[in-house]
């Protein structure tokens, strides 16, 4: 078997894994690494008319602007600044270089999350990614739940603050103040220029007569930010304590789904976008849902609050993309967020090796090259050891032809001489396949993070094919348009089966002269930025094995 065959099969043998996988596991059903142990619930999570909870609810106090009775917060020494008017439902804009947020001042519900930097496609005019969008704002994303009950409906709104235009290292502040029966509720929510988080400072006060009980819940919604889901890009719902679980199957989405124990975070998104919560001063379980075609998560606990008195909670929010620069400003590990599946700890480290090359070259395809070639070097003395085996191989194959003729009748007999042929002539017959088969996981590790890296959305190669107007490799993620790449691929697999020896077995022959048709086919809708780095490895492959051939 040549080693230009052993390379063929074992990367064919990779790729139908690959192909076998997404057709029968279309669909990621959860990342469980270690962590949650999780429970289906029949109730609604985070809705605006979730039911009520015996002894827990409280019925909304309308108060009347101006009026101040001993259970008011300007009685009371913590909230006493001076109120503002009561509001009745306007947008306030918050302008930084990452976003564009708009927010209803009625509660803090975000209307719209225009990420500046991605858009929804490589076109032109093409808009830019809104992570909320009209049918995801009707569910409340950064809203508040007191007793399961919606705050920005049922509760009376006060807002201090305007629209922001924020900067550089600038911060600014949105103040909402709502009153809900005899419980009122503080928001402090601090928007940064250079940042996706959103921190929010509360405070709930008790300003009934007795002690009060409830639950909290801090929640979030998206639309589908996947048009056409695949095992590596797919919409979920995501929580994490001491390992990252996630929910991508609609049913059991659409059921509902909580957390046994409290997380240190949960949210929703894609494999490029995340939508999450994380608490900072208290324990806080996770709920998912996917209703009305909008994912949706809550963060939520019970308080208790005696005659007058307040409790403060901490939280930060994240809307943006999976970059872990950005996702490790954030506390709570929620850089853990990124996640590459089985060979995650050898796709991160290739991904962060990929982004540091695009540093120097501004162009990830050339970037993915670059790596491609450290790779080789990397596998250089595996890819010389497989080399001279099958030069090896070479020399005695006249002899292993000799034995199996003579020996046809007595297949025993046959191998223990070619067994015998080996040992003198110091030959592995696996010495050439193994150091090929070392590689496949390094492969497969870089075929996933370069199909779930949000790094590689949209990132151009060769944006138009030369001398012409027609688009060409404009998107590394996405397949290659004019099926140009894929086909140079094919070529160079045949220009490198040539190279090599001719398989002594007819069949073995056939089947090599088929199987970059065969790749060929099955490339033709991979991502163009994998097919790059397949043509990459072939013409070092080619170069390496023709040096060996000029060395022996």
């Amino acid at each position: 078997m040549t080693e230009n065959w052993r390379i063929l099969l074992a990367l064919a043998l990779t790729i139908l894994v690959l192909i076998g996988w997404n057709v029968f596991f279309p669909g990621q059903q959860g990342i469980m690494q270690s962590g949650n142990q999780t429970r289906q619930v029949a109730e609604k999570t985070q809705t605006q008319s979730a039911p009520e909870q015996e002894g827990e609810r409280e019925e909304p106090a309308k108060t009347r602007t101006g009026e101040q009775t001993a259970s008011d917060p300007a009685a009371d020494g913590k909230l006493s600044e001076e109120q503002p008017e009561f509001t009745g439902g306007r947008t306030v804009t918050v302008e930084t270089p990452l976003y564009r947020a708009v927010v209803n001042d009625k509660g803090g519900v975000l209307e719209h999350f225009f990420l500046k930097e991605y858009k929804t496609s490589i076109k032109k005019d093409a808009k830019p990614v809104d992570l909320i969008g009209e049918k995801a704002s009707t569910k409340g994303p950064l809203g508040l739940l007191w007793n399961r009950e919606s705050t920005w409906e049922q509760a009376d709104w006060r807002f201090r603050g305007g629209d922001l235009s924020l900067s550089g290292e600038q911060e600014g502040t949105l103040t909402l103040i709502g009153e809900m029966g005899n419980v009122t509720l503080k928001r402090t929510l601090i928007f940064r220029a250079g940042s996706y988080r959103i921190q929010e400072k509360l405070e709930v006060l008790n300003r009934s007569q007795g002690s009060i009980s409830g639950s909290l819940a801090f929640t979030l919604a998206s639309p589908p930010l996947v048009d056409d889901p695949s095992r590596y890009n797919y919409n979920q719902f995501l929580t994490y304590e001491d390992g990252l679980t996630s929910w991508d199957d609609k049913e059991t989405l659409g059921r509902g789904v909580q957390t046994e124990t409290s997380v240190k975070w949960c949210g929703v998104g894609s494999s490029y976008f995340l939508l999450a919560m994380v608490p900072e001063n208290t324990s806080m379980y996770g709920k998912g849902k996917y209703d009305e075609d909008v994912y949706r998560a809550a963060l939520e606990e019970r308080i208790t609050l005696d005659q007058g008195q307040s409790r403060d909670i901490s939280l930060n929010y994240y809307l943006g993309p999976q970059e872990e620069k950005q996702l490790q400003a954030v506390p709570g590990n929620l850089q853990n967020a990124i996640n590459y599946g089985w060979f995650n700890v050898i796709a991160k480290p290739l991904v962060k090796v990929l982004q540091f090359f695009n540093t120097f070259t501004g162009n990830y395809g050339l970037a993915i090259i670059l790596l491609t070639l450290v790779i080789k070097i990397v596998f250089w003395p595996l890819s010389h050891k497989s080399y001279k085996s099958m030069e090896k191989m070479k020399k005695i194959q006249p002899m292993m032809k000799e034995l199996k003729e003579k020996y046809k009748d007595d297949r025993q007999k046959m191998n223990q001489e070619l067994m015998q042929l080996y040992k003198t002539y110091k030959v592995n017959p696996a010495g050439g396949c193994l150091p090929m088969l070392l590689q496949i996981p390094v492969f497969i590790g870089l075929f996933e993070g370069l199909m779930g890296s949000v790094a590689l959305r949209h990132a151009p190669f060769i944006t138009h094919l030369p001398f012409t107007d027609i688009v060409w490799l404009a998107d590394l993620a996405a397949k290659d348009p004019l099926y140009i790449t894929p086909v140079l691929m094919g070529l160079s697999m045949f220009l490198q089966q040539k190279m090599s020896p001719t398989a002594s077995d007819p069949t073995q022959a056939k089947v090599m002269m088929f199987m970059p048709i065969f790749l060929t086919f099955i490339f033709l809708n991979f991502p163009s930025g994998l097919v790059v780095y397949f043509i990459t490895n072939n013409l070092l492959s080619m170069a390496q094995q023709g040096w060996m051939m000029r060395k022996a």
